[in-house]
């Protein structure tokens, strides 16, 4: 039995020595130390012994398996390391290598035009105020003196919900719902998302828009003038051209287009501006005693402006893009520019 035991020893340290993997060490200690194992069976056969031989036999049995499990641990150990520094090897890093740069945002050149506008009129006193998206026609249209059968209604391509609600066209009932809230003086710009039915390369059908407000005793055209004179000089430089031609807003009367020399060829006449020289960036006007109708105001003892610009078209001008649908593709080969 001594003979039989330490034959089976050496099988079994032999068929280790040819294990190479950490599933080969397991399948042979199951294969000799498992319950249905080699030298297990052998153990079970000790009660044919006498009583003499059996702890003699018993002791040669502890020691062989003492031997397999020493064996057992030290071969899978062995295997561990190799795999170990194989794995280490095809990892190494090469740490006097410049590492890899982080992938950082940065604001959307739509956002970097709306904090600038808004920085710049908040050093002007101007506090933001904000409204809803979903507007009823009172606010976007009646209170701002275009009633429903009011012709300029047909400029607005307007996203109906019904007969009263709709996505708001323009910013302008913000400043409606403020003067309802409050009593002059007034002073605020209104920044916000709009939607009309429109879309090309110089349109979108959800555009942004900054609106601004400024109502109070002896408010006049010049100050309007002044005051949108300082904000261009501030966002497009002190040297850029200004001019007002006159126009029409059903809720400004005068009303003024405000147009700047072209920051293409600085008024010197290109394709971008037409040959003119000028490029129109927005509209204002005295806000028409008829909305201070709608919103309690005394026309008699209050005067006030009002103006407004998309964004869009400030960001256009401002970076030189071509066209609007870069602004809303997400294509981070543009982005990143800003």
């Amino acid at each position: 039995m001594k003979d039989k035991l330490e034959a089976l020893l050496d099988q079994a340290l032999s068929e280790l020595a040819q294990a190479s993997t950490e599933e080969g060490v397991q399948e042979l200690r199951v294969k000799y130390l498992g319950k249905k194992g080699e030298l297990t069976s052998v153990m079970k056969g000790l009660g044919a012994f006498t009583p003499e031989e059996r702890p003699v036999i018993g002791q040669v049995v502890n020691t062989v398996k003492g031997k397999l499990e020493e064996a057992f641990e030290v071969r899978g150990g062995e295997i561990r390391e190799v795999v170990k520094s194989a794995r280490l090897s095809a990892e190494r890093i090469d740490v006097t290598l410049p590492g890899r740069r982080r992938s950082l945002g940065s604001k959307h050149p739509i956002t970097l035009v709306t904090e600038e506008i808004t920085s710049i009129f908040g050093a002007l006193g101007f506090a933001v105020a904000e409204g809803p998206e979903i507007e009823l026609d009172f606010y976007n249209f009646e209170a701002l003196n275009l009633p429903k059968d009011h012709p300029a209604r047909d400029m607005q391509d307007t996203f109906y919900f019904g007969e009263s609600v709709l996505l708001r066209t323009h910013t302008s009932p913000v400043q409606i719902r403020t003067m309802l809230k409050q009593p002059p003086p007034v002073r605020i710009i209104a920044p916000g998302t709009v939607y009309r039915c429109d879309s090309d390369a110089t349109h979108s059908p959800m555009f942004h828009q900054v609106e601004g407000l400024m109502v109070d005793k002896g408010i006049t055209f010049g100050d309007l003038k002044g005051i949108l004179t300082l904000f261009i000089s501030q966002l497009f430089g002190s040297d850029i051209g200004v001019r007002l031609r006159p126009s029409f807003f059903p809720f400004t009367e005068p009303s003024a287009e405000v147009d700047i020399a072209c920051v293409i060829c600085r008024g010197k006449g290109c394709r971008v501006c037409k040959e003119t020289g000028w490029l129109e960036i927005l509209g204002a006007g005295m806000v028409d005693p008829e909305v201070y109708r709608h919103v309690g105001y005394d026309s008699e003892l209050y005067t006030g402006f009002a103006f407004g610009m998309g964004i869009e078209r400030i960001a256009m001008l401002k970076y030189g893009i071509a066209d609007m649908r870069l602004l809303f593709e997400n294509d981070l080969r543009f982005l990143k520019q800003f």
